[in-house]
């Protein structure tokens, strides 16, 4: 796995967007945003595009909290001075070293090409705390998609729906030359960001999607990781 440069990304007008291969060739996770809010009637656009996604039994399990403004400051506040002290409440597990055999090594793959695009080392502990915590500014995005769930059995399924939703929701921001990033670490304070915004309970979040303007200037912009050919993740049966 290795890394590319990026040196520019596709741009379009408010009245047209891009097509269907492009879409899905430019799309990547920034890392990197300007500070100008994406206006109210794109990012409408961009959930009834999502709302198309498809969902086991057609229950669009998707309710999806957008913040910004000063409401998406205060819970920044709140998320570092929760990530520093370590007080994590997840309603998933999650850890990295479950990644096993190839796996592991695309993870680490990506770690090494990300903190070296931050000319952060290895060794170096603070400075990888400091660009882990950039999560919790959501890397300068000035809104965020909250994806909560309904929780039906072993969740698999309908975590499954949730990820349809939000690769078509990131789909529908390339296409019009904007950019996202489906952080699962926001999930890490999933008790913490419901309460904040007054989530039922019973709404389990997955993950958050932090988006807007690509700032191509963002060192977390800089590079693009490579994707494995086809023949090693697919299998013909005739």
């Amino acid at each position: 796995m290795t890394m590319n440069l990026i040196h520019s990304s596709a741009e379009t007008s408010p009245d047209e967007t891009l097509s269907f291969r492009e879409t899905i060739r430019t799309r990547r996770s920034v890392r990197g945003f300007l500070d100008n809010p994406v206006p109210l009637s794109i990012i409408r656009e961009v959930l009834e595009d999502a709302q198309y996604a498809p969902s086991n039994c057609n229950t669009q399990p998707w309710n999806t909290h957008i913040v910004r403004g000063e409401k998406l400051r205060q819970l920044s506040r709140i998320l570092h001075v929760k990530n520093d002290a370590g007080e994590f409440t997840p309603g998933f597990t999650f850890d990295q070293n479950d990644y096993y055999g190839e796996y592991r090594k695309r993870n680490d793959a990506l770690g090494k090409a990300y903190y070296e695009a931050m000319n952060v080392m290895r060794e170096d502990k603070e400075g990888r705390h400091r660009v882990g915590a950039m999560n919790y500014s959501f890397f300068n995005a000035p809104q965020v998609a909250f994806l909560f769930m309904p929780s039906f059995g072993d969740n698999v399924r309908v975590a499954g729906d949730i990820g349809m939703y939000g690769q078509t929701f990131l789909l529908s921001l390339a296409a019009r030359g904007l950019g996202g990033i489906p952080q699962t670490s926001l999930g890490f304070f999933a008790q913490t960001i419901r309460e904040f915004l007054g989530v039922p309970d019973e709404l389990k979040l997955l993950f958050g999607i932090s988006f807007g303007y690509p700032d191509e200037a963002a060192p977390g912009n800089r590079f693009r990781m490579d994707r494995v050919p086809v023949d090693t993740s697919v299998t013909f049966h005739d």
